[in-house]
Order: structure tokens, then sequence, then C-alpha cells
């Protein structure tokens, strides 16, 4: 392959089906794709409970609960307040992103065979949807970090913590950094990790079918355990920023 030729496969497969232009811009693959994930984790945890017994559990209910009992035990374990929304948010972006992350397994040149235009797959390669449940989990703190300390207890947290209140300035500078810190670094990491883990079986797809296979087969065990990792870790800092928020000390 040419070197023009492999520029242009590189580019076709990193870009979006989009609509729109600028700001207002929608990604369809990003959207379609992530929606039908959440549909499918839904109804399949929707059917597991709707036909769940004590007597005899199929091989769905175990697999359910044992994810179910992971994460709880996950959040018993780091989350120190006594919230009923923290497990099931947790159950649902670990497994939700956990799901779009396993796209990047799917052969990058699949979607070719049913649509000729560019469609990127994976959605979690798309900073707007990985920033976008950043700062999803962003507005949560700011919600519990209110809900449990009030205005007037909170405001004395960020002036005077932790060098008193004769730095002011620099107590709400601090805090604002770290504040802003959490969302950046919970979308950035996971759009990194999941792009350059694409890009990777892109550059695989340009070598010689021999190499291609056997390389790409060894890179995509490997990137089982990214993708699980990826998602375990923005689960478990979202329990932990939200336990933070709840924290009065």
């Amino acid at each position: 392959m040419s070197q023009a030729s492999a520029t242009e496969y590189i580019n076709h497969h990193l870009t979006h089906w989009t609509i729109g232009e600028g700001f207002w811009a929608l990604n369809l693959d990003t959207l379609v794709v992530s929606w039908v994930l959440g549909f499918i984790f839904l109804g399949t945890f929707y059917c597991a409970a709707k036909k769940a017994t004590a007597h005899n559990p199929g091989k769905l209910q175990n697999f359910v609960e044992m994810v179910v009992d992971f994460i709880n035990q996950q959040v018993a374990d780091t989350y120190h307040g006594h919230n009923k929304l923290i497990a099931p948010l947790s159950l649902t972006i670990f497994v939700w992103i956990f799901l779009m992350n396993l796209m990047d397994l799917i052969p990058i040149d699949l979607p070719a065979l049913f649509y000729n235009g560019s469609f990127k797959i994976v959605p979690t390669t798309d900073p707007n949807l990985t920033l976008g449940l950043s700062l999803s989990v962003f507005l949560l703190v700011i919600y519990y970090n209110l809900a449990s300390k009030g205005w007037r207890k909170l405001l004395r947290e960020i002036t005077c913590q932790p060098f008193g209140p004769w730095l002011l300035p620099f107590n709400v500078f601090l805090r604002i950094i770290e504040e802003l810190a959490k969302p950046v670094s919970l979308g950035l990491r996971l759009f990194g990790n999941l792009y350059a883990g694409e890009l990777i079986f892109i550059l695989i797809a340009l070598l010689p079918w021999w190499a291609e296979w056997s390389l790409g087969g060894v890179w995509a065990i490997f990137h089982i355990l990214v993708i699980t990792i990826q998602a375990f870790v923005f689960m478990m800092l979202t329990i932990v920023y939200l336990s933070m928020a709840e924290d009065s000390h």
C-alpha cells in the first residue's frame, strides 16, 4: 500500500459519521452505537431480573448476579455514605463503558460492509462522549457537595481549606484546579487509552495479511485487559469522587 493510500485509509477510519458543522455537529455513529449498547445492557439485565429465581438460576442470572455483587462490594469498600443511587450508577457506568470499549475488538473494516461512508464503531474513542460522561459525574459531585454540606459549609470549606482563611485566594485557586481536574482526567484517560488502541488496530490492518492476523490477535487479547481496566477505573473514580463530595471532614 502506498503512503498516500495508507494515509487515506487511516483518515477514513478516524473520521466520524457526522451531521451539522462546528459546535452543533453531531457524531451519529457515536450516538447510534452507544444507544444500541445501552438498550442491550438494560434489556439483558431486565430480562435476568424478570426471570430470576432462587431455586434454579440460569447462566444469565448467575452472570448478572456476579456482576452486581462485584459492583456492590466495590461500593461498600469505597463509598463512605449511605446513598442508594451510587451502586446502580456504578453498575451502569461499568457495564455501559465496558460494552462501548468492547467494540474495539470488532474488525475495523466490518462497518464498511454495511455503510460506505466513515463510521467509527467505538464510542469511547470520541472525546465528546467521554467528556460528556465525566461532566455528568462532575455535576453529581457538585450536587452532593451542596446536598450533604449546605452552601455555607461548602463555601467555608472552599475558602478556608487547606491553609486557613488568611490564604483565601490560594485556597480557592487550589479548589478550582482540584475540581476541574476530575472531569478532565476522567474523560481524557478513557478517550486516550481507547483511541490509542483503535489506532494500533488501524496500523496493524495496513500490514500484510499474515502479519495482520497474528499481530492483531495478540493485540486483541491484550486489549481485553485494557478495555476492562478502563471501565473499572472510570467506575472507581466516580465512586471515590462522590464519596469525597459527601465527606464532612
